[in-house]
């Protein structure tokens, strides 16, 4: 496939793809969107970064440009995610399109959606909380909803938003088309697309455990004391290009920002303790290059798409070894060159080896330099408050962040006293 002219798409969207300079179908676009235009179910994976929105986009617009009947609605994990892919279909629409199109977000307006839905939208981008808090006040009837697609399923089920799919898919139509598709395709992935899918089209494009082959990786064993001096070199030493910092937690973003603000770069940081319109200012800013570098949780390893990041640096390493993978993805985009730095820490020695099958699963694992501490061995709490189970920072379905009660559990228990010594 050469271009996009030979999908047989409508005038107005071919324009559109012009307008949008989308000229040559990547890999999972050229496979993905005839058949969403003959009407099959789709399971599709494929590495971030190769235009998988475009891949479902472009055959959606298509079935609602060219049936007056019909709508369509799209479901992501993410704020974010869910902008960027409204961003996109926005576009593949055109300025002047009479059909309407409604973001549904949690952080958002509620008026201001509920005025969006009184228009009669034919096409909805949104999380799932959301859309269910729509859809039991009324506001959002999908009867006559006949597409579907599921975006980054994987991530949607990691954040616990399984049950609140099932509650949004029991008020569509039966008789419909899904497409779900996903950067890894774990066992619970197969499951869901049995309970949705019919007799689906499976596509996969690439090794989806690897990461672009244009990113350049580089890992660095530094001690934590030493962490923030080995970040600012590794800024220093990059010297064009936008960067992006990953860390674990949501007050980790917000103390290393401020760090590197007083120290003179120009930095910001997103997360999911931020307002929605906060974090719209603060990735509008960094896509329109007014700061550098952008201090992130992992609510930001997915969806953004902003061509000017040539630098991703885990200052933390990701609890769930895939994120490293869609983390080092927001550099190296459609086929663009990139670099990833990953600090290691001593204690980081069971997380980098979890990372290391992930890439490398016929290798042996790799070892750390001699002194090095591994997480499996036992360490002595003190009197410190044993650890939350939500320090990764990523926003779950129904968890704002706060005590998840792993500490009730340990309150349970009489404290022993202790052994008395042998003579």
């Amino acid at each position: 496939m050469t271009d996009f002219l030979q999908f047989g798409l409508p005038a107005q969207l071919t324009s559109a793809l012009e307008r949008m300079k989308y000229t040559k179908p990547t890999p999972i676009q050229e496979q993905a969107i005839p058949l969403a235009l003959k009407g099959h179910d789709i399971l599709g994976s494929a590495q971030t970064g190769t235009g998988k929105t475009a891949a479902f986009g472009i055959p959606l617009v298509a079935k609602i440009l060219n049936n007056p009947r019909g709508n369509a609605i799209v479901l992501t994990p993410t704020r974010e995610l869910a902008t960027q892919v409204m961003t996109v279909i926005t576009g593949l629409l055109g300025q002047r399109s009479f059909i309407q199109a409604a973001l549904l977000i949690g952080g958002d307006s509620m008026h201001k959606q509920t005025a969006q839905l009184k228009m009669r939208p034919r096409i909805i981008v949104g999380t799932p909380g959301r859309i269910n808090d729509h859809l039991e006040r009324g506001n959002l009837i999908l009867h006559d909803t006949n597409f579907l697609v599921l975006d980054e399923t994987d991530r949607m089920l990691d954040m616990g938003f399984g049950i609140q799919i099932d509650r949004i898919v029991k008020f569509l139509p039966p008789v419909r088309q899904t497409l779900m598709f996903s950067a890894t395709i774990p066992a619970e992935i197969v499951k869901m697309s049995a309970k949705y899918l019919k007799n689906p089209e499976r596509i996969a494009v690439g090794a989806v455990n690897k990461p672009a082959v244009k990113i350049k990786q580089d890992i660095i064993h530094v001690g934590d004391s030493s962490k923030y001096d080995e970040l600012s070199k590794q800024i220093s030493e990059r010297e064009n290009g936008s960067i992006i910092v990953f860390v674990k937690t949501k007050r980790s973003a917000d103390k290393l920002s401020e760090r590197l603000n007083k120290q003179g770069y120009k930095a910001d940081t997103i997360h999911g303790d931020l307002h929605q319109r906060k974090r719209e200012k603060v990735i509008a800013a960094y896509r329109n290059m007014k700061f550098r570098i952008l201090v992130a949780t992992d609510i930001a390893a997915r969806g953004l798409d902003i061509p000017h990041i040539e630098h991703v640096i885990n200052y933390d390493l990701p609890q769930c070894p895939e994120d490293y993978i869609h983390r080092i993805g927001r550099t190296g985009r459609n086929g663009s060159e990139g670099s990833a730095v990953c600090f290691i820490s001593p204690e980081d020695s069971m997380k980098w080896r979890a990372i290391h099958r992930l890439l490398h699963p016929n290798e042996a694992p790799p070892q750390m330099p001699r002194g090095a501490v591994s997480e499996h061995k036992p360490r002595k709490f003190g009197n410190k408050k044993p650890f939350s189970s939500n320090s990764s920072g990523k926003e779950r379905a129904g968890n704002k962040g706060g005590n998840t009660g792993d500490n009730k559990r340990f309150a349970r228990f009489p404290k022993r006293k202790p052994t008395p010594k042998a003579a």
